[in-house]
């Protein structure tokens, strides 16, 4: 039989279709626009991802006997505010994942409403790109909408929605909600009634890997597909993609390094910081995770060569990068503000060190360096909670680097495992839907079954300990900078 996995990323969607055995059999990218109306906005049309995921899916199944297709399931960008009406019409573009609109919103709820019980209620405080703030930006700037919302969804959900007809989530996804309880699994009242929404404006959520519904039968008909085609929960696009590299179960992680970077650690325990600058979320395996995430990490080094060197050779720009653990130049990532740890909106990249002898190549090997010590922030963060790692699995468009992925290994001192199939999120959702279908009894099997690690990147003893004193010197730089962001 085969699955399909649907990444809907920031700037595309991504399908793949997986085999029984999980054979990645075909995948499809097709891309979709951003808009950007105001300076900090960032926002999406629904009607986009769905037209690009039906085109997508018909390209991707033009060579397969389609009467195999058994499931379909997502790994979705997360925190996007989606809202209909009462006919199920979208209200307004949703409001994405990395739009900073919400200071007010987001100010308002952490220190009015307080940190403490916003973590009582959610495991979680504020930040810019939640969910919540959101809806409450729409409630005190377009009240006319707001009075309108019949259901509010994540974007992923409302694909499922397009296809099944009903409105759900999964319980990875609703977690960076701010209106998920986290530790209880269930939708929280207190952050229900602090937002003026009800609960029933908000989808029956689901585990990840859990049937929500079966496709519609005239998008069947639309497809090409069987009507009892099941269709999967899913996962917001770290948890998703956690499960397409096998983290899954206790103590694992894995880095990902796309348009945000993050540092996801799953564990069969709930757990939150004391600061809260880690997310405490529900994971697509029924368990838990923490995720530290950073708003630019890829998209540094895509920033840097595109529109700084005005290059698309990546590769060539890394090969002349000399010694690692040398550079005197340091970079603050921070170009879309930043999340993990900070939580500071306001945040902005810094180049810092510069003199008459720095080159071209210290300043990319800055980049890759700023992010990998921005990761390394989230890792202190856990392991101040007792956790202990000594491996990492990794993802994502920057994975694909071979300079990165060592840079990575020393700055944080852990083994890199790099896998057989780097799809992440669209792998993660197809693995859901085999599941959902029964091909495989619970996520951690088809994880243990499917996913092959090839090769190991070791740190090395020496350059870790340069490593070590190099990012002892980048943490001083954030606190120093702050007061003039």
């Amino acid at each position: 039989m085969y699955y399909i996995g649907i990444d809907l990323g920031t700037s595309a969607v991504k399908l793949l279709l997986m085999d029984g055995g999980g054979k990645i059999v075909n995948i499809v990218s097709r891309e979709y626009p951003l808009y950007f109306p105001h300076p900090g906005w960032s926002e999406q049309k629904p009607e986009d991802w769905y037209e690009q995921s039906v085109l997508g899916i018909r390209e991707l199944l033009r060579d397969v006997d389609k009467s195999q297709v058994a499931g379909i399931s997502f790994g979705g960008q997360m925190h996007g505010l989606v809202i209909l009406d009462e006919d199920d019409n979208i209200i307004r573009p949703a409001i994405l994942w990395n739009d900073g609109r919400t200071t007010e919103e987001t100010e308002y709820l952490n220190t009015v409403i307080g940190r403490e019980k916003l973590s009582e209620y959610t495991a979680n405080i504020a930040f810019a790109g939640f969910t919540a703030p959101k809806i409450l930006w729409v409630k005190n700037k377009e009240p006319e909408n707001f009075a309108r919302i019949s259901k509010i969804m994540l974007p992923k959900d409302y694909i499922a929605y397009k296809l099944t007809g009903v409105h759900c989530t999964d319980v990875s996804d609703a977690s960076g909600m701010l209106l998920f309880d986290v530790k209880k699994r269930r939708w929280s009242q207190e952050m229900c009634d602090i937002c003026g929404i009800s609960i029933s404006m908000l989808p029956q959520w689901y585990e990840s890997y859990e049937a929500v519904g079966t496709i519609l039968p005239r998008v069947a008909e639309e497809l090409g597909i069987r009507a009892s085609v099941k269709v999967a929960a899913g996962a917001g696009d770290n948890a998703a993609a956690a499960v397409g590299t096998g983290t899954v179960g206790d103590n694992m992680c894995n880095i990902s390094l796309g348009t945000s970077g993050t540092i996801f650690i799953s564990s069969k325990h709930f757990g939150v910081d004391r600061y809260n600058a880690l997310h405490s979320f529900a994971h697509a395996d029924g368990s838990y995770h923490l995720m530290g995430c950073m708003l630019s990490a890829a998209s540094c080094n895509k920033w840097w060569m595109d529109d700084i060197l005005g290059t698309k050779d990546y590769a060539g720009e890394q090969q002349a990068i000399g010694k690692l653990g040398e550079n005197h130049v340091y970079f603050l990532p921070y170009l879309m503000g930043e999340r993990s740890p900070h939580n500071n909106p306001n945040a902005r990249a810094v180049f810092l060190g510069m003199s008459m002898d720095t080159t071209r190549a210290d300043m990319t090997q800055a980049v890759l360096e700023g992010v990998a010590f921005a990761l390394r922030d989230s890792l202190e963060v856990a392991r101040s909670l007792g956790i202990s790692l000594t491996r990492t699995k990794i993802c994502g468009g920057g994975a694909k680097s071979p300079l990165w992925k060592k840079i990575i290994a020393n700055v944080l001192n852990l083994k890199v495992d790099v896998l057989e199939s780097e799809e992440g999120p669209s792998m993660g959702g197809a693995m859901l839907a085999a599941v959902a279908c029964g091909e495989y009894a619970s996520v951690e099997e088809i994880a243990a079954k499917v996913v092959k690690v090839v090769e190991t990147v070791e740190p090395d003893a020496e350059l870790a300990a340069k490593y070590e004193e190099r990012y002892r010197e980048f943490k001083e730089i954030y606190p120093a900078c702050k007061p003039l962001f």
